[in-house]
């Protein structure tokens, strides 16, 4: 009686959606895992699963009069997840047949994302070889049964979900010792359960996610800034975007892939979003790839209008390279602002502001959301097409195994035509209530690390070339609020890695990625970090590796999963999508993957060295030279040569980089005496991309004539 009370009170109360449905275990063992978002959690699962099930919690928990009572109601058993004694006792009723839930977080989450992982679950369900069913909740952490801070979001009686997922198994490792199995079984259900938060978010277009964290933070809150240093609030944001998308529906048709030319202000991503809204794809334009760049660009994605700012083109000073553009027309948004009529006016103040669903088509997750273009480091750029479904895919992956919380803010100076920066800059915070600081440019080394010290950024993105000159320029204490930073988009330099430890005592976290898969693939976490590696693979993605004639060690990676891309616009084929085959991308990377799906590189493809039939890696060049030179910047290239085939030309900042020192350290190293650069050339500079990455078509042209 009590039962049906509660389970009525709670549909009422927290409008509880079940999703999925549970699937009787072969073995008669069952194993409900949970994520432990409040003191709920519990009285939910009991209330909601379709089984009677013994509850596994933690200790603390009895410790409240109220859900001491409410456990009273349901079989349970107080446990310290760390004492093996208390695991025994788990095994115990899975062996007797009695399903059993638990929170392998043990304790209720404080960040509002997963927790540690405690390795006992982990081992119980390989032990008994119990079916594991995933059940995820989402909600009840925004309510005040919850451990969340002041800066999360709550309400009186929020919508709960719980999501059922298939039932999976961990299999017993295979290790010479049992501490060894037990931590190896804890890192599996950590999988498991990262699995289980990325497969169970809604499918969705990216202004119904930015609808729908309107609604769970407030139109009031306040969260993203550029260089007025003026806070705009979800609401502001919301009428901007409502604003900019109806005056491009004005030069635009359904479907078209509109060019979208402007730097980090808060207006580029309120027109990311109107366009999305309206039905129009945003083209990402990279204005440091000059007129020829863009042009190729916007002929492979059939781009015919363009939108800029009269005052981005000036302070930029591209007048030239915009007027090279032939067959596109450009439209500068204030010359668009007379055209919002009182018509318009009326349809954003009395109805679009307030029913923003209603007020424009409604989308589908499936269609193409952007079009990004690789930085042609290696050829002329292609245009990257993902879909709606796919930039939330990897947006959840992401969340699922880094806590990314409200009480971050974000320091984005990646430009928004980067697929780093359109993801993690201008999609993932505004989606989840993360606070945004937008800056308009990578290479102000010596003002990023002032501004990130004077607005309390948290989080901070960044390729290795700019994390280390930032630290060059950077007081010891400027970074003292920053919780992550990860690298991406390049191979982290190791003197980078270390300055930024001793420095600042901040260890960067290594990602991996591309355009194609929208961008993130891997990324080292606090949970799961191995130096040297780029860390393990996101939830949601398969991999496999192809040999390489020639390169014993690793395989060509190719990858399958929801954040790979739609297709390709080529440029000698503009408009028409080139789908991968089968749904699977080759990233061109040579990598080895070990049993905990971590990535390590070991190069691309297209970066070795056919010499005297010896395929030589370009990165181990490169390298040689780090470590004979750490405080100065090395890219190796090749040139032809009739005898040896190819020949390795090192490009070095430091003038006094010689042979000697590389042939040391390649002794320091291992590595064999075909790796050593057959020519030494010192110049001032490397040449970037706009992105931050080495310009390799540039210098495989210097190489040619050096």
């Amino acid at each position: 009686m009590i039962k049906t009370v509660l389970r009525t009170l709670c549909r009422l109360l927290f409008r509880v959606e079940i999703r999925g449905q549970t699937q009787p275990p072969a073995n008669g063992r069952l194993l409900v895992i949970a994520n432990h978002e409040s003191f709920l959690d519990g009285l939910l699962l009991g209330l909601f699963l379709p089984f009677r099930a013994t509850f596994v919690v933690h200790t603390t928990v009895l410790n409240n009069r109220l859900f001491r009572w409410l456990l009273s109601h349901v079989p349970h058993l107080a446990v310290d997840p760390t004492s093996p004694l208390a695991m025994k006792k788990v095994i115990r009723l899975l062996e007797a047949g009695e399903p059993v839930v638990i929170f392998p977080e043990g304790r209720i989450t404080l960040t509002g994302s997963l927790m540690k992982v405690y390795d006992g679950p982990g081992f119980v369900a390989a032990k008994t070889g119990a079916t594991i069913l995933p059940v995820r909740l989402d909600g009840a952490a925004r309510s005040y049964f919850s451990r969340l801070s002041g800066t999360h979001p709550r309400r009186l009686f929020p919508k709960i979900t719980l999501s059922i997922q298939p039932v999976t198994a961990i299999a017993m490792p295979d290790a010479a010792s049992a501490k060894l199995r037990r931590r190896m079984a804890g890192d599996a259900m950590r999988r498991v359960m990262q699995e289980m938060l990325f497969a169970s978010q809604p499918v969705q277009t990216l202004f119904g996610a930015f609808l729908d964290a309107i609604h769970v933070h407030g139109r009031s809150t306040r969260l993203i800034e550029d260089m007025r240093q003026t806070e705009e609030s979800y609401g502001q944001l919301l009428n901007k975007s409502l604003a900019l998308g109806r005056l491009a529906s004005k030069v635009s048709a359904p479907g078209d892939n509109v060019g979208v030319l402007l730097p980090n202000v808060s207006t580029t991503v309120c027109l990311i979003f109107g366009l999305s809204a309206m039905r129009r794809v945003p083209a990402m334009l990279n204005y440091t790839a000059g007129s020829a760049g863009m042009q190729n660009a916007c002929i492979a994605a059939s781009v015919r209008t363009l939108l800029t700012s009269h005052a981005f083109i000036e302070a930029a000073k591209l007048g030239a390279a915009l007027a090279g553009l032939r067959d596109i027309r450009v439209v500068y948004l204030e010359d668009l602002r007379p055209q919002f009529s009182l018509w318009d006016k009326l349809w954003l103040m009395g109805f679009a502001r307030w029913l923003p669903a209603l007020a424009v088509p409604r989308g589908n997750p499936d269609d193409p959301a952007v079009v990004l273009f690789t930085s042609g480091s290696e050829g002329k750029p292609k245009g990257v097409v993902h879909s709606h479904r796919g930039i939330l895919a990897n947006v959840a992956q992401i969340r699922a195994v880094i806590d990314f919380s409200p009480s971050d803010k974000f320091m984005i100076a990646l430009p928004l035509f980067h697929a780093f920066g359109f993801t993690c800059g201008a999609i993932m915070p505004l989606v989840t209530g993360s606070k945004l600081f937008l800056y308009p440019s990578p290479l102000h080394y010596r003002i990023i690390p002032e501004v990130i010290y004077d607005r309390g950024c948290t989080v901070l993105f960044g390729t290795s070339t700019f994390l280390g000159n930032y630290a060059r320029f950077a007081h010891p204490y400027d970074f003292y609020k920053l919780r992550y930073v990860v690298a991406g988009a390049e191979k982290l330099n190791e003197t980078v890695r270390n300055t930024w430890m001793e420095k600042f005592g901040i260890r960067i976290l290594e990602g991996y990625g591309a355009t194609e898969c929208a961008p993130v693939l891997a990324v080292n976490t606090p949970m799961a970090c191995r130096m040297g590696s780029v860390g393990p693979l996101l939830p949601g993605l398969q991999s496999r590796l192809e040999p390489v004639p020639g390169i014993a060690r690793g395989g060509l990676l190719s990858v399958r999963g929801p954040n790979v891309m739609q297709g390709y616009y080529l440029f000698d084929q503009p408009g028409v999508l080139q789908p991968p085959p089968d749904g699977w991308y080759s990233t061109g990377d040579v990598v080895e993957i070990d049993a905990d799906r971590f990535v390590t590189i070991l190069g691309r493809v297209k970066r070795f060295a056919k010499i005297a039939g010896e395929m030589v890696s370009l990165e181990v060049v490169e390298q040689i030279a780090n470590l004979a030179s750490p405080a100065f910047q090395h890219a190796a290239s090749t040139q032809a040569d009739p005898q040896r085939g190819e020949n390795i030309v090192l490009f070095s900042t430091d003038p006094s980089l010689n042979r000697d020192a590389l042939v040391a350290a390649a002794r320091t190293l291992g590595s064999p005496e075909l790796a050593l650069a057959r020519k030494l050339v010192s110049v001032p500079a490397l040449p970037l991309l706009g992105t931050g990455k080495t310009d390799y078509v540039t210098l495989r042209q210097w190489a040619d004539a050096a």
